[in-house]
């Protein structure tokens, strides 16, 4: 597991209130986690400010599992390291 993937499942098991062991990258955030709306916006305002990134709406849109999400700030973090 590298740091960003690390930093996700922190933040998700903080937010959601789930067991570490429960987040895996398969994982769908509605389906499996019981995260709602309001839940994904706080996720998305939360992984901006922790790894101090945007997220427009329609990016988070098509976050729905915590490895789109690992899979997206790693592209974001290499595209601005370019």
């Amino acid at each position: 597991m590298d740091e960003i993937e690390k930093e996700v499942i922190d933040i998700v098991v903080e937010q959601l209130g789930v067991d570490p062991e429960e987040v895996t990258s398969e994982k769908s955030f509605v389906e499996h986690l019981n995260a709602d709306s309001l839940d994904q916006t706080e996720l998305i305002m939360t992984f901006e400010e922790r790894l101090d990134l945007e997220i427009s709406e329609q990016e988070a849109a098509t976050l729905q599992t915590v490895g789109d999400v690992v899979a997206f700030i790693k592209k974001k973090k290499a595209e601005v390291n370019i």
